[in-house]
């Protein structure tokens, strides 16, 4: 099906009338997992394994993707299929027969609650000290709940209307925004706190609304959090960041929704009033770019003059392959978009099922870099997103008798760290930087010290009940 744009100024009836549809919105979550019609050609053991993994993990799938993203006939090896549909091996064998057991034998909903309680939190909720270190304090040392500031220059916004996404993918690192637990939830319906806290820091440069994805709000509320950024006093707010996964799993935001010329015509004022206005869209596969609406929605997201940034991870059952990353960096840069950055799996949630060797992370990249041009070679990586800070393998090599990896801080704490080459001993099995020792003999990486001081001073300057 092909997708006209229409102009800014068309009222819904004149897009109707171009032949444009509307194109409904249907959303599935576990509860609904019976009437999902294309997993009747699934075994019932398959769809019973799909029902405990999604009663841990949170599990939210919509029409389009069923329809336009997924090939049912290479199910369950499906690319996005495994993106988006839960799979027995996102838990541990033991975690999985321990939600499994009770669900056969029909326990009660306390009981069966209490395990899954138990079990997400032995998944890693937050990690990289996400809790702990990066929301920041008032000058009481409260914690500004909706907000982290990691970097200085940037400060990450979880507005409380933003934090649900329009399907939900399995290896999320935010997993725990979506499975209704307030402990483990990072969410703000206060504006005005958000500004007050820029105000009073002129060094943040960058502001990323974040989540959950902010575009599944209304544009009206979009608009509260952006427009009085356009005031002088914001001067210093020079790119304001929007993570979406819109553009892969819900193009019709951009085109068809009710709202859709509204957030369009909201863009566009931004850029006019001197905001560079970055749209971080987060693609896991070149299929996720191969539809007519999402093209369409890519083109009209770019006629504002925002910037598309492309990001995701390597994952393994589904672009753990460099023809992958090659073909979908080419297919970004022929569409106008930036690729940005190329992560290595976070150390959470089902991170057991999708996380790729380091050394094999870095021969993936290598591979698919040797295969695009210049202008994809955009993509930094690969990155751990750790509690220091970005880290990034810059490859493997030999270095006075000892095989090891070349590691760099893409971003830091402290900002010194940055571009600073460190090394680690070559370990073919790490996936994660705290799997790695530092090499030739060191018994402490050259930034460890300060990192652990910089930690205990913010632990100190929280309130006792911050320090979860």
């Amino acid at each position: 099906m092909s997708v006209r744009i229409t102009p800014l100024t068309m009222q819904p009836s004149a897009r109707a009338a171009l032949g444009q549809p509307r194109v409904p919105f249907k959303v599935y979550t576990q509860r609904d997992l019976e009437s999902i019609e294309a997993l009747n050609r699934l075994d019932e053991a398959a769809r019973f394994e799909m029902k405990v993994v999604s009663t841990v993990l949170p599990f939210r799938v919509n029409q389009y993707v069923i329809d336009e993203l997924i090939d049912w006939t290479r199910v369950p090896d499906d690319p996005i299929f495994q993106l988006t549909f839960p799979q027995r091996g996102m838990l541990a064998e033991e975690h999985f027969e321990r939600v499994a057991a009770l669900l056969r034998a029909g326990a009660d909903k306390a009981t069966i609650d209490a395990a899954v309680d138990a079990v997400r939190h032995e998944l890693n909720p937050h990690p990289a000290d996400q809790m702990a270190m990066n929301m920041p304090l008032d000058e009481e040392g409260h914690r500004l709940d909706g907000m982290q500031h990691k970097y200085r220059e940037t400060v990450l916004f979880f507005p409380s209307q933003g934090q649900t996404c329009h399907s939900y993918c399995t290896f999320c690192f935010r997993w725990a925004q979506f499975v209704g637990d307030k402990e483990l939830r990072i969410a703000s319906s206060e504006a005005q706190a958000l500004h007050q806290y820029l105000r009073t820091h002129p060094e943040v440069t960058d502001l990323l609304f974040t989540g959950g994805d902010p575009m599944v709000m209304k544009t009206k509320h979009l608009a509260a959090y952006l427009e009085p950024l356009l005031e002088p006093e914001f001067d210093h707010i020079q790119t304001i960041r929007i993570g979406t996964k819109a553009l892969s799993f819900w193009p019709h935001r951009f085109l068809g929704a009710e709202d859709a010329d509204d957030l369009v015509r909201l863009l566009e004022r931004m850029v006019e009033a001197g905001k560079h206005i970055a749209v971080m869209a987060h693609y896991n596969h070149w299929k996720e770019l191969d539809t007519d609406a999402a093209q369409a929605a890519i083109r009209r997201v770019r006629s504002t003059g925002a910037v598309i940034r492309a990001q995701g991870p390597l994952i393994a059952h589904i672009n753990d392959d460099p023809a992958v990353w090659a073909k979908m960096w080419k297919l970004q840069v022929r569409l106008g978009i930036v690729p940005y950055y190329f992560f290595v799996e976070r150390d959470t949630g089902a991170r057991n099922y999708f996380e790729v060797p380091l050394v094999r992370a870095w021969e993936i990249y290598r591979e698919a870099m040797q295969q695009v041009s210049g202008l994809a070679r955009t993509a930094r990586g690969p990155s751990m997103s750790a509690s220091p800070g970005k880290v990034e393998i810059q490859g493997v090599t030999e270095i006075a008798g000892e095989k090891v990896f070349v590691l760099r801080f893409i971003q830091g704490r402290n900002p010194d760290w940055v571009q600073r080459p460190f090394f680690a001993r070559f370990d073919e099995k790490a996936t994660w930087l705290d799997h790695l020792k530092p090499a030739f003999g060191e018994e402490k990486w050259f930034w460890e010290d300060e990192y652990a001081a910089i930690r205990e001073a913010r632990l100190a300057a929280a309130e006792p009940g911050d320090h979860a």
